[in-house]
Formats: C-alpha cells, structure tokens, sequence
C-alpha cells in the first residue's frame, strides 16, 4: 500500500464532518453555547489534520474521531439538553431528562482506542494489561478534566445561560458522577470489543 496516497474513506470521512460542521453553525440553538462545546473539536481535528502525514493513524481511529466530532457538533447546535430526537424519546417514554449528553459521554469511551494505538506506536508499551490500564486511565483523565472545564467556565462566567446549556446538568446534582462513569462504561467495552480489530489492522500498517 501507497502511505502517500490518502484512502478515499478518509477523504469521505473529512467531507462528512465537514458538512455536519457547516450545517452546525448555522442558526445554532445559541453562538456562544455552540463555540463552548465545538471548538474544542474543531481544535482536535486541526490537530489530527495537521499530523496526519506525520501520524496516519487506522481508518478505526478516524472513524471514531469522525463519530465524536460529528456528535459533538450536533450537541453544539441544538444544545445536548434540546436534541430533537432525544427530546421525542424523553416525551415519548416519560423520561425525566433528555439523554443525548447521556450517549455523548459513551461515546467518548470509543476514544480510548485512539490513546491506545498513539501508546502503541509512540512508547514502550505494548500490547498487554498494562496497555489496557494506562489507556483507560488516561480517557478518565481526560473526561475528569473536561468535567472541571465545564464547572470553571460555569463560575468564570456566573452561571450564563450558554455555561448552563455547556454544563448540561439539566437538574441532575449526579450528572459529573453520570457523565464520567458512562465514559467509563464507553472505554471498557471498546477496549473488550474493538482491541483485537485495532490489532489486526495496526498489523496491516
């Protein structure tokens, strides 16, 4: 295989989130609250974009890179607590709250795979308990610290209506617990069910 050539799915992927990115900013439930939760992704794809010659990573990482960004840019636009479509489920079934921040925080655990293969190809370790343990230690260290991000933009900016929607507690005083044990839930189960994939195709690397 050509490592100079750019696969097509990833051209497709780059689109994809491109126009999710587009249709994002545009008429956004509010400005600051999308800035608030989309910038940091845009901030990460510049990167991933940036090193892409330098750290071509599989086709499985970036799939997954694509998911969140583009979960995130849907969380941006309408706000996680006003998703259209999990707002029909949250009437439909009488639920208390709107989940979709629920299904962004799982989704978050289908990161650790991008930690492990960087782990795998930048260090010492290799594939093994300990690989497991330091990726998942380091996506719970990430989604801890995107937890304080949240609560200080929440006190730098008094409570605002766009820290509200950021925040997203809906009412929950559980919600940091809820966000951080779902990411949790994402990373082990990614870990159980992806790992032996990401080996075969960091084999055909």
């Amino acid at each position: 295989m050509n490592k100079d050539k750019v696969p097509v799915i990833h051209i497709f992927l780059l689109a994809v989130v491109a126009a999710v990115l587009i249709w994002s900013v545009i008429k956004p439930n509010s400005y600051a609250t999308w800035a608030l939760e989309s910038v940091p992704a845009l901030a990460g794809l510049i990167l991933v974009a940036a090193t892409y010659k330098r750290l071509r990573l599989t086709t499985l990482s970036y799939v997954i890179i694509a998911l969140l960004a583009i979960s995130i840019f849907i969380g941006g636009h309408y706000t996680y607590e006003k998703m259209p479509v999990f707002n029909w489920i949250k009437d439909d079934y009488d639920l208390k709250r709107n989940h979709y921040d629920r299904l962004g925080h799982f989704l978050k655990g289908l990161f650790v795979i991008v930690i492990r293969e960087i782990l795998l190809r930048k260090t010492a370790l290799t594939k093994g308990g300990w690989l497991a343990v330091i990726s998942m230690s380091m996506m719970l260290a990430i989604a801890a610290l995107y937890e304080i991000i949240e609560w200080l933009v929440s006190k730098i900016s008094h409570g605002g209506k766009a820290a509200r929607d950021f925040l997203g507690t809906q009412g929950d005083i559980w919600d940091t617990q809820w966000d951080m044990s779902l990411t949790l839930v994402g990373t082990i189960l990614a870990l159980i069910f992806i790992s032996r994939l990401h080996n075969r195709l960091l084999k055909k690397r």
